[in-house]
């Protein structure tokens, strides 16, 4: 497969370079001091990229004094404005950042509108020499597709292929481009199906941005990041890659390194992270059924990676975002109660997502969700509807176990 090269502020994705690693701070943009410092610290532990989210228009200016006191203070490492719905705010802030990720059908309900706002955004990205990613969750692909295709890895890549199209019709190369889901299987299948797409419309293929969107924390967090990123980079797909976990920024960098520099035969296999991205591939896959009983890695271990490539569940699943500048709560401490109280559960599936503005979409998987509003208050959804809205956070996993245990 071959991969176009993207210089991003100096750092060269795609081609034969090898695997970009990644993070996003979880600061507020308007605490400009806040984020300065992250970004700061996030660089000096090897971030190669760092992202910021930009809720708004008026963030743009707190955006460019954060590049401005970075650069200043001898900090190069490029940053990506995160935007998820305001073309507007995407085009006002590319000329300050290197990279703007966006998923333009977002950009107006109506398709043909959302088209022409990319093709704006794209012209400003030209002049400046801006990268964009073309960011598509599971979830969140929009009712246009979703219609024509349903809400499917193929989906997914069909959509993706869309934006890819009016990028070369514009001839603008500097992309990358990411299929996220918190499900393994779907994530993979997802960037094989555009793989083959672009391959066989174009002869090459954009860089990959791979990851597993809200993977969680702690072990099982790592685990289904090695899992699904590992397959992937087996098979020669993702040039950059983020291990998004619901911790400090600064923890997905370890173990994204390691799995970037994973290799099958030469690496350490017992370990969890090397038992994890050894194991995985072969778990999704279906080249095995079972982690052999003399692989040296303990029953737990073995449970946790055969759950993270979807072969077999012995706990609730749990998907949950890292965080970022829009959530509007202590999530960290939120998913740890919630885990604890329904620990005893099984044959579910739990979101705790940050924000109202992109939780509801991308817990595609879930049964139940616990969505901060803001204000100290929650939304509880049963699959994608909102059951009960406005719930004080310090009620909200006592009324989230009664609507499960159906108490109320």
């Amino acid at each position: 497969m071959k991969t176009i090269e993207v210089n991003v502020g100096g750092v060269l994705i795609g081609g034969s370079n090898p695997v970009v690693v990644q993070t996003m701070c979880n600061t507020h943009t308007d605490d400009v001091a806040a984020t300065v410092a992250q970004c700061r610290e996030l660089s000096l532990a090897g971030a190669q990229l760092v992202r910021i989210t930009v809720p708004g228009r008026q963030n743009v200016a707190q955006v460019r004094a954060i590049h401005d006191e970075l650069r200043a203070g001898g900090i190069l490492t490029p940053l990506v404005a995160d935007i998820h719905f305001s073309s507007e705010t995407a085009i006002e802030v590319a000329p300050f950042v290197e990279k703007v990720r966006i998923n333009p059908g977002n950009f107006h309900p109506d398709h043909t509108q959302a088209c022409l706002q990319f093709r704006r955004l794209i012209g400003v990205c030209k002049e400046y020499g801006t990268a964009i990613r073309i960011g598509l969750n599971h979830g969140s692909l929009g009712t246009y597709i979703t219609n024509l295709y349903g809400n499917t890895p193929y989906a997914m890549a069909k959509a993706a292929m869309e934006w890819i199209r009016i990028c070369r019709e514009e001839d603008f190369r500097k992309v990358v481009v990411s299929l996220k889901s918190s499900n393994t299987v779907t994530m993979v299948n997802a960037y094989r199906e555009l793989a083959k797409m672009e391959t066989a419309e174009f002869g090459e293929v954009f860089p990959f941005h791979v990851g597993v969107t809200e993977a969680g924390n702690a072990d099982s967090g790592r685990i289904k990041s090695c899992v699904g990123i590992s397959t992937l980079l087996q098979e020669g797909i993702g040039d950059t890659i983020r291990v998004s976990l619901t911790e400090p920024p600064v923890n997905e960098l370890q173990p994204a390194f390691f799995i970037a520099r994973f290799s099958p035969g030469k690496t350490e296999h017992t370990s969890l992270l090397g038992a994890a991205c050894h194991w995985g591939p072969k778990l999704l896959n279906r080249e095995i059924d079972e982690i052999p009983s003399d692989a040296g890695i303990g029953q737990y271990l073995a449970d946790e990676i055969m759950q993270a490539a979807r072969r077999r569940f012995y706990r609730p699943e749990y998907i949950a975002c890292p965080g970022c500048g829009r959530t509007m709560y202590d999530l960290q401490a939120a998913f740890e109660e919630v885990k604890a109280r329904t620990a005893h559960l099984n044959n579910i599936v739990i979101a705790v997502m940050g924000c109202i503005v992109n939780g509801p979409g991308e817990m595609a998987d879930a049964d139940w969700g616990y969505v901060g509003e803001g204000a100290g208050k929650v939304s509880i959804y049963k699959k994608n509807v909102p059951v009960l809205r406005h719930v004080p956070q310090e009620e909200a996993v006592d009324k989230l176990l009664e609507l499960i245990e159906g108490k109320q």
